[in-house]
């Protein structure tokens, strides 16, 4: 029917579907931090511009931007090749997608003036945070009954119900 929009059937799906539905609780968290977050840095560089003067605060900024560039090509490039490797032997390759969005983020934060936001890319960039971050964002979107595809779990047990075709 035109008009429909077809069921999710893929929960990994479903979960980018539902957190990008916004919902009003989220708009009051966004502009605390686009207000919050920018004042932060600030402190911060007028702090460590204190502390280790102007063209220090200045190098360093740079210099973090640079090697966070750099982290995160190489870690996004082994990231595609695990990605390529998955999906040639036929796997859903679900973690990894999710590791390269996080990286994509690392990127963007990394790329951002600022040593809150470096801070937050560096972490991002650490293999065992990111998978725990992954894990726990999904553990709070998954349904109760979905099993975690990284668990390796059965793939070959049937499914018992019932269908209709509704082009009939």
């Amino acid at each position: 029917m035109p008009g429909r929009c077809p069921e999710i059937k893929s929960p990994f799906l479903a979960i980018l579907v539902d957190s990008l539905n916004l919902k009003i609780r989220v708009m009051p968290l966004l502009v605390l931090a686009f207000l919050l977050i920018p004042l932060l840095e600030i402190y911060l560089l007028i702090e460590i511009g204190g502390l280790i003067g102007a063209y220090w605060t200045v190098a360093a900024v740079v210099g973090t931007a640079l090697a966070g560039a750099a982290l995160v090509r190489r870690q996004g490039m082994a990231a595609l090749h695990r990605f390529r490797v998955a999906m040639g032997q036929g796997e859903l390759p679900a973690l990894t997608i999710m590791e390269g969005l996080v990286l994509l983020v690392a990127g963007a934060l990394l790329l951002t003036p600022g040593f809150f936001t470096d801070a937050l890319g560096f972490a991002c960039l650490t293999p065992p945070l990111r998978r725990r971050f992954i894990q726990g964002w999904l553990a709070t979107r998954l349904a109760p009954g979905v099993q975690n595809p990284s668990a390796g779990g059965t793939r070959g047990d049937p499914v018992e119900g019932e269908f209709r075709r509704l082009d009939d």
